[in-house]
């Protein structure tokens, strides 16, 4: 009884899709837009926005200047989202927040269409061109809406792209420090590439990380220089060094930033004895 009953429900759900599927491909090769914009609306409604936005693509021009529009363009614009076409949905967003400046639904727009590009974001060492799209995009609403419900969210996006870029930047400062080990132009770009990311990001999640491989690269290019540049390279380590203690006494990088700053003090004793002679 059971397995009957269980097949007839399955035969009934199977007919009305089939009837649902026959009128959508019906209301899809009409040319009544209304009749378009009722069975959009309705698969939107339904969470069908595969579906949805094949129909919101034909009458979309339709309704440009007419009352329905901006609904039309909203759910258009949603329906790419939540398909998670995120390219189409960010410039379908755009085109609403242009078209429609005072809409009730400016703030969800402008946020969802940060948000696209957020989604749109690669990891970190990938180009970041898509990401500082995000960034500026996440940043405008935070400076327009900060009484909005989205902006916490929209904050939070913003901390993590902005951690994703600052990865690269210092992923690529230790690449030229690793590379720098046997060629002392490439570890003097790699003191210049975590000087600038010190300076350029002072509230980083990797400071504390930049300041100790700049240790590591200073204290490396020290020890190969020529007598006439040792003295003053071998101080700006220690002054790395020192930096590095001051802003975190208790770094993870302790033990190996003291033995590096216990090199460098032997080494400028050394000089100085050689000096002196």
């Amino acid at each position: 009884m059971f397995l009957k009953m269980r097949s007839i429900l399955l035969f009934c759900c199977a007919a009305v899709l089939l009837v649902s599927c026959s009128e959508y491909q019906k209301v899809l090769k009409e040319t009544d837009v209304k009749a378009k914009y009722d069975m959009a609306e309705k698969l939107y409604e339904e969470g069908d926005y595969k579906r949805a936005v094949r129909l919101f693509e034909q009458i979309a021009p339709q309704y440009v200047g007419k009352p329905q529009g901006e609904r039309v363009m909203f759910f258009f614009a949603d329906s790419y989202f939540k398909n998670g076409d995120y390219y189409l949905a960010g410039y379908q967003f755009e085109r609403f927040i242009k078209s429609y400046p005072r809409s009730d639904k400016i703030q969800e727009a402008s946020f969802l269409g940060a948000k696209s590009y957020y989604m749109l974001s690669p990891r970190y060492s990938l180009d970041q061109t898509e990401t500082d799209k995000a960034l500026l995009k996440l940043q405008t609403f935070i400076n327009n809406y900060s009484e909005s419900e989205f902006f916490e969210e929209a904050n939070a996006m913003a901390k993590e792209l902005t951690a994703k870029k600052e990865k690269k930047e210092i992923e690529i400062a230790k690449q030229f420090n690793k590379l720098g080990e046997f060629n002392l132009p490439v570890l003097i770009s790699a003191i210049t590439a975590f000087d600038n990311f010190i300076t350029d990001n002072p509230g980083s999640i990797y400071r504390e990380e930049a300041l100790y491989y700049r240790i590591e690269a200073a204290t490396r290019l020290a020890l190969n220089s020529t007598f006439d540049k040792k003295q003053e390279r071998l101080e700006d380590a220690l002054d790395s060094y020192n930096t590095l203690m001051r802003y975190f006494p208790e770094t993870e990088f302790k033990k190996q930033a003291d033995d590096y700053a216990e090199t460098i003090r032997e080494e400028l004793s050394v000089y100085n004895t050689s000096v002196s002679k």
